[in-house]
């Protein structure tokens, strides 16, 4: 909890207190009424108020108003005077303010952990409209395929300091929504967490080029989903490009207040058809990721502000995502050579992938559950298993010609690839710490990149860590095909 929190808290106990058990006295009244007014207001102020803590401020209000009462009209209100009436009274008060403090550690406002590399993180966010291609999701057949970008950058540490850290957006908290079926506003408070990053620094001139990355979040998620992750890879030196995609993504709000929202696929009568329309999804999808390379490679030649001219080093361009991202992950390596290397956390694989694997350098990333379902003896299946996903993989990793590994997490489930184990980690951090968690993945994806975009050779990926018992490298598919 914040520490505006736990005063407002301790207000309302306090006041609670002085109103059942000490003698009336309207000095007394005035210092309490100050006390519970000002700590609610500095908390609104400094730290904001938020849903978790609205038992608490019921609770505030009621005081507030029994003092006023009690200053305004002496005698107005008869105190309680029977034990039983006090001990039910002060029950209330004590289940209402439990209530916020459980919410309040059930759904913290946390300090996001610290990237390990040398930079700062810098981000600028930019629409980008696809001429070449209709809107085939909109209902104007006019439409352009729009899509919103964060580019996020390696920054001089002195570069931002003194600036104000750019906070999660309210898309995260939408996603969260959409995916785990919980209102919205429950999530409301995300907006309150600072990230690292702060917006439009000076890019470092530490190098000359930077290796790029392409970020794509998962089907009802958002680009700002992995936060994590990626300021982790900015501050080794990577330039990330976070893209959302329309109608997939949770939220896409456009700089002119416009926003498209998920909509999902009708329902299909069978698997194949499921599996046909997630092909041309994730089609859709790839050829986002292939158009936002193309603008990229324009911005390295004559960027419109001039902030990434000559910075992007096109020879070293990676491509990550989660869930469908990690299936558009897969796909756009198969269609397009530019995407040197690539990383799937726990993706599919819908389209030419499937049949014809990889030529680049290939990381895997399943859950222990999904694994499991992946075994044809195993009757209950995870969620996000299909009947193809076996196969599809096998396929994949037995016809790629590059170096590939096949890694299996423990303890994790699907969104456990996202920042969702720092934002509840009482529900989704049950087996390790939250913070375990997110290095887990933030480790990995670090050293893949690290290895074939840098050509750093990393211990991690040689074979199982006793800094991460969670994770088995998988001995059929993890190979080393290229010396």
């Amino acid at each position: 909890m914040r520490v505006f929190e736990i005063i407002v808290i301790l207000a309302d106990l306090a006041v609670a207190g002085g109103i059942l058990y000490i003698r009336k006295n309207r000095r007394l009244d005035a210092g309490l009424l100050t006390f519970s007014v000002l700590a609610l207001l500095l908390h609104g102020i400094i730290e904001h108020f938020r849903i978790q803590m609205v038992p608490a401020y019921a609770v505030s209000l009621a005081l507030i108003i029994v003092l006023i009462r009690r200053l305004v009209k002496p005698g107005g209100i008869i105190k309680p005077r029977s034990l039983l009436k006090k001990s039910l009274l002060s029950i209330v008060v004590l289940v209402f303010a439990g209530v916020s403090v459980g919410l309040s550690i059930l759904l913290p406002v946390f300090t996001m952990p610290e990237p390990t590399g040398s930079y700062a993180i810098g981000t600028v966010s930019r629409h980008l409209t696809d001429d070449s291609r209709q809107e085939t999701l909109s209902s104007d057949p006019d439409d352009k395929r729009e899509l919103m970008v964060s580019i996020w950058y390696p920054v001089d540490r002195n570069q931002a300091v003194g600036k104000p850290k750019e906070h999660y957006p309210s898309e995260v908290g939408e996603a969260i929504s959409l995916v785990f079926g919980i209102p919205k506003l429950v999530f409301s408070h995300v907006t309150e967490i600072p990230t690292h990053v702060v917006y439009g620094a000076e890019l470092s001139a530490a190098e000359n080029k930077y290796p790029v990355l392409l970020f794509s979040p998962g089907v009802r998620s958002t680009r700002f989903q992995s936060m994590t992750a990626i300021e982790e890879l900015v501050s080794h030196g990577y330039i990330v490009v976070g893209m959302d995609h329309p109608y997939t993504s949770a939220k896409v709000e456009y700089p002119d207040g416009r926003a498209v929202f998920y909509e999902p696929d009708p329902a299909y009568p069978t698997s194949a058809e499921v599996y046909e329309q997630n092909v041309k999804g994730v089609g859709i999808r790839v050829a986002d990721a292939r158009f936002v390379l193309d603008m990229i490679t324009k911005w390295n030649e004559n960027d419109p502000d001039h902030m990434f001219e000559g910075k992007l080093d096109l020879e070293r361009v990676g491509i990550f995502g989660h869930s469908y991202g990690g299936a558009t992950t897969a796909e756009a390596m198969a269609q397009d050579s530019r995407f040197k290397a690539g990383v799937s956390l726990e993706g599919g694989f819908w389209g030419t992938v499937s049949h014809t694997g990889l030529k680049q350098p290939f990381m895997y990333l399943m859950t222990g559950g999904t694994a499991e379902s992946l075994q044809p003896t195993t009757v209950k299946k995870d969620k996000v298993f299909y009947e193809e996903f076996a196969p599809d993989l096998d396929s994949v990793m037995t016809k790629s010609t590059n170096d590939t590994y096949y890694l299996t997490i423990d303890h994790f489930f699907h969104q456990s690839f996202t920042d969702i184990a720092l934002l509840a980690p009482a529900m989704f951090a049950k087996e390790m710490s939250a913070e375990h968690n997110i290095d887990i993945t933030r480790s990995y994806v670090r050293a893949f990149f690290d290895q074939y975009l840098k050509d750093e050779r990393q211990d991690l990926l040689e074979g199982p860590s006793s800094d991460y018992p969670e994770v088995q490298f998988d001995g059929k598919y993890t190979k080393r095909r290229v010396q």
